[in-house]
């Protein structure tokens, strides 16, 4: 496989990994038929794949209904958010703030609304956080930036036409045990296991993601690898994650950019884990 073509997100989001993608290359199968995403988030991994296999049936899903509803309407409706988001980008333009604490308190009904909403709000907020509290309400405040893009209508069109016949789906992760087979690539990335008491950001939902949820997701690469599916897992450089997927191949030496402190200087560099189930050299 030669240098990789370059990947394109129309969204932000925490621990998003478009920073990160050239050093997950060498740890890809070779041959790729039908790929799974159970935590879609970005998407950023999926948009790499997709450049750069030829895939021959995808399968992203999240249980965050927001997010489907919008990568769906990317896919299928994509001129009509266009347009929606042009008005919401000329609206932000003329009332700033008191546009965006509006548009926070919104539900709207339409699917393109709703997409439209979660496009702006994740350019608009504070570091591009979703996050919702134990009502399932966004309520992450204002991101302040002088001129935000809110949107790049060449990115999202791009983005339509690499959507085109995948599988979208509003799902907790262990459904996938549904659908996966021998051959298969599936790739995790669930809410990490915070490193301290006081890092925790394991849920943008209203659900938690801590030991619990982190020792079933195991059981379920335990199962894929069983059946013998090609299975990908990135998470925190955490002791407790370690021990889980001991007997793998754990890779320790992943170098990321934290973003999420509100402290510039505490978003130094850090290391996360990327574990397999196969050897990135040898496999077919």
């Amino acid at each position: 496989m030669n240098k990789m073509k370059t990947n394109g997100t129309f969204i932000k989001w925490a621990g998003g990994k478009s920073q990160v993608l050239e050093q997950y290359r060498p740890f890809f199968p070779k041959k790729i038929d039908r790929y799974f995403e159970p935590f879609l988030g970005s998407g950023a991994v999926f948009f790499f794949i997709n450049k750069n296999f030829a895939l021959k049936e995808v399968f992203l899903s999240d249980i965050n209904e927001e997010l489907i509803i919008t990568f769906k309407v990317v896919r299928d409706r994509v001129e009509e958010l266009i347009e929606d988001l042009k008005k919401r980008r000329e609206l932000h333009q003329q009332k700033g703030k008191q546009y965006f604490l509006k548009v926070r308190k919104e539900k709207p009904i339409s699917f393109v609304e709703r997409a439209s909403r979660l496009i702006y709000l994740n350019k608009t907020c504070y570091n591009g956080l979703y996050r919702v509290n134990s009502k399932g309400e966004f309520n992450v405040p204002f991101g302040d930036y002088k001129n935000p893009s809110i949107f790049d209508e060449k990115v999202l069109i791009n983005a339509s036409k690499l959507l085109q016949n995948v599988n979208l789906e509003v799902s907790y992760f262990e459904n996938i045990l549904g659908k996966a087979r021998k051959g298969d690539f599936i790739y995790f990335d669930p809410p990490y296991m915070p490193l301290s008491k006081t890092s925790s950001f394991t849920s943008y939902q209203k659900n938690v993601f801590l030991e619990k949820e982190q020792e079933k997701l195991a059981e379920i690469f335990k199962e894929l690898n069983k059946r013998e599916c090609f299975v990908m897992l990135s998470n925190s450089n955490h002791p407790f994650i370690k021990k889980l997927y001991s007997g793998f191949y754990i890779n320790d030496k992943i170098k990321a950019k934290r973003a999420i402190s509100c402290i510039g200087t505490k978003r130094g560099e850090i290391k996360e884990v990327l574990i397999t189930n196969f050897n990135s050299e040898n496999n077919e």
